[in-house]
C-alpha cells in the first residue's frame, strides 16, 4: 500500500501549488528572483560556450 501512496504523491504535487495572479496561462510578470535566475542561466550558457570553444 505504501508503494501506491509513494508513486501517487508526484501526481498530487500540482494540486498543492498556489500562485498569485499573473502566473500561469492568463498572464506573466517577473520577480527579482526570476531575473536572477535568467542572469544565472545566461552566465552558465556563456561559460559553457567559453569552455567548449577550441
Amino acid at each position: 500500500m505504501h508503494k501506491l501512496i509513494t508513486r501517487s504523491l508526484p501526481m498530487a504535487a500540482p494540486a498543492l501549488a498556489f500562485a498569485h495572479e499573473g502566473h500561469g496561462v492568463e498572464g506573466l510578470h517577473w520577480h527579482a528572483t526570476d531575473v536572477l535566475g535568467m542572469l544565472v542561466l545566461g552566465a552558465l550558457a556563456a561559460a559553457a560556450l567559453w569552455v567548449a570553444r577550441r
